[in-house]
């Protein structure tokens, strides 16, 4: 009863893939072997400040896994670990539109042609999406969940500068508004809480201009520091004070509080490789983390929408 309690306080994604599917669906994370404008040299070779040369990947590209395959060894944990019998394929390293769009659908058949998956969600870039990929993506609901999944990490232009994001947040605006006419093609957006500079009230915004446009869903991450980033440089030489933990508790209860009920809770926290991570140290502590939040939201009597959005 405790837990359908919590799930109750915001719309958890793992509830909305079981009302759709009618049971566990676990999402499967693939490497594309595609690479990014922020590291190619396009806009730069630095990458963003956190983001280390990995870009979240897992490597299996490298190794000369095909998505196939990586969907494959994907499945033997899932269906060991959760039951599963569906499965999402998560295209998540780097950015996932960047390619031509032969190549792109070559990519995203293969994914989808697997047995059991049900869908995709694809990670990428909002200034990395036009009207034919965004078509492209459109025609696979006819049959696939398909979650397009927008790296946005702040409303502020000056954040977005300041993390060498190499966007700013009219092309999210723009990028959003090219899928809005999309009735089944759905949108989440990526937010970073304890961003340098940016205050309390500015992560507060991101909730309330999200849930103005209309976004179906959002992953809120903690900045945390990793091995190789420029971030672990500031950190070294003091310029960066990542959030301790029970600020960023109670900084996410206060953020899902802004957002509209409709609106679907991918992810809470972050959950760093324990062998990169530098800083805070706590970050490595999901669970923990995890539960704080569920018990903070119970003790506040707070929930999804509490604000009125």
């Amino acid at each position: 009863m405790a837990n359908a309690e919590r799930i109750k306080r915001y719309a958890d994604y793992n509830a909305y893939l079981r009302n759709l599917f009618g049971e566990r669906v676990q999402k499967i994370s693939v490497d594309a072997g595609l690479t990014c404008p922020n590291r190619d040299g396009t806009l730069s070779r630095a990458g963003c400040i956190y983001c280390n040369a990995k870009g979240s990947g897992t490597g299996a590209f490298a190794k000369g896994l095909s998505i196939a395959q990586q969907i494959e060894a994907g499945k033997i944990g899932a269906m060991k670990k959760y039951k599963a019998r569906k499965f999402l394929a998560y295209f998540q390293s780097f950015t996932n539109t960047y390619a031509p769009l032969e190549h792109l659908k070559a990519l995203y058949d293969e994914a989808l042609s697997c047995e059991g998956v049900v869908g995709m969600a694809v990670g990428t870039r909002p200034d990395c999406v036009d009207q034919a990929k965004i078509d492209l993506l459109d025609a696979y609901t006819k049959d696939y969940l398909i979650w397009l999944e927008y790296g946005l990490q702040s409303v502020h232009d000056a954040t977005l500068a300041l993390i060498n994001r190499g966007h700013d947040f009219k092309a999210f605006k723009a990028a959003v508004d090219l899928v809005a006419p999309k009735k089944k093609l759905n949108v989440c957006a990526h937010i970073i809480l304890g961003l340098p500079g940016e205050t309390r009230a500015m992560m507060l915004e991101n909730a309330g201009i999200l849930g103005d446009l209309g976004v179906d869903g959002v992953k809120i991450h903690l900045l945390y520091v990793v091995r190789g980033t420029a971030l672990a440089k500031m950190y070294g030489q003091g310029r960066y004070t990542p959030l301790e933990q029970q600020a960023y508790v109670d900084l996410v209860c206060d953020f899902l509080e802004r957002l509209p009920k409709s609106m679907i809770i991918q992810r809470i926290t972050g959950d760093p490789h324990a062998d990169e991570l530098v800083a805070p140290l706590w970050a490595a502590r999901y669970r923990e983390t995890f539960n704080m939040i569920q018990h903070t939201l119970e003790a506040r009597d707070s929930y999804q929408g509490k604000c009125g959005t």
